[in-house]
C-alpha cells in the first residue's frame, strides 16, 4: 500500500491540469451546410397535416415522399438547398436520463421550430467517420454537455513535471489550449511517464471539450490535429 500511496501522491501532484474556465457552451449558431455535414437534409412539407420544416437523413428523401416515423406522418414538399429566408439554425445539447441529445432549431425572432432531436453520440461518431477525424473517433469516450476524449499509451508511472516534458507534449498542450480558447471551454489532464525501453512515450490524457462546439467542423478538425501530435 505504501508504494501505491506514493504513486498516487506523485500523480496527484504532477498530473498536469489546464482549464479554460466557464460552463460548456449549450447553444451555438450554425450555417446551413452544417446540417449536411452532420448527415441531414432540411425539408419543408407537412408534419401530421401541418406545414412546417423538418429533417431527414441526407439523400434519403425526395419531393413527394410520404412516410411515417414514430407515429408521425410526414409529407415532403421540398428538399431545401439553402437557408429559408430570415431564418437561422441553432443547436444545443439536452441531457435526458444521462444521455445527450443534439437538438436543432430553425429560428426567426422568437419563433423556434424544432427540426432535429437525435442522440448526440451517434451523430458525433458518424460525423467524425465521414470527415476522417480518426483521432477524435479513437479518443471518444463519453458524450454529455461536454465530451471526454481519452488517450493513453504504455504503462503508467510517476508523471514528469512540466519542466521535463518533451517538445511533443508541450506542442500538444499549446495547441489544445488554442482549441479550448476557440471553443470557450475545456479541461485537459495530462500525465507523461517518460519513454519505455523501446523509446516510445508513455502517457495518459483526458480532454473535455464542449460537445456542441465539436459539431463545428473547423474546431473538430483542430482538435483532431492536436491529438495526432501524440502519435
Amino acid at each position: 500500500m505504501g508504494k501505491v500511496l506514493e504513486l498516487r501522491l506523485e500523480q496527484a501532484i504532477n498530473t498536469l491540469v489546464f482549464e479554460t474556465l466557464g460552463q460548456p457552451e449549450r447553444e451555438r449558431e450554425f450555417k446551413f451546410k452544417s446540417l449536411k455535414r452532420w448527415g441531414f437534409d432540411l425539408l419543408f412539407g407537412k408534419k401530421d397535416g401541418k406545414q412546417t420544416f423538418f429533417t431527414a437523413e441526407y439523400g434519403k428523401k425526395k419531393k413527394g415522399d410520404v412516410y411515417t416515423l414514430d407515429d408521425v406522418k410526414y409529407e415532403v414538399e421540398e428538399v431545401l438547398s439553402e437557408m429559408p429566408k430570415n431564418k437561422k439554425i441553432f443547436a444545443h445539447i439536452e441531457m435526458v436520463q444521462g444521455r445527450a441529445y443534439l437538438v436543432g432549431q430553425l429560428r426567426e425572432g422568437d419563433e423556434n421550430i424544432e427540426i432535429l432531436r437525435v442522440p448526440a453520440g451517434a451523430v458525433l461518431v458518424a460525423y467524425f467517420k465521414k470527415h476522417k477525424l480518426h483521432n477524435l473517433l479513437e479518443a471518444l469516450r463519453n458524450v454529455g454537455t461536454a465530451t471526454e476524449l481519452v488517450k493513453h499509451r504504455g504503462q503508467e508511472g510517476k508523471p514528469y513535471p512540466y519542466e521535463k516534458l518533451p517538445n511533443m507534449v508541450r506542442r500538444f498542450l499549446r495547441t489544445a489550449k488554442d482549441v479550448e480558447k476557440e471553443a470557450e471551454f475545456g479541461r485537459i489532464a495530462f500525465a507523461y511517464f517518460g519513454e519505455n525501453k523501446d523509446g516510445d512515450p508513455r502517457y495518459w490524457m483526458s480532454w473535455l471539450l464542449p460537445t456542441i462546439a465539436l459539431f463545428e467542423l473547423n474546431i473538430a478538425e483542430k482538435a483532431d490535429k492536436a491529438l495526432a501530435m501524440l502519435d
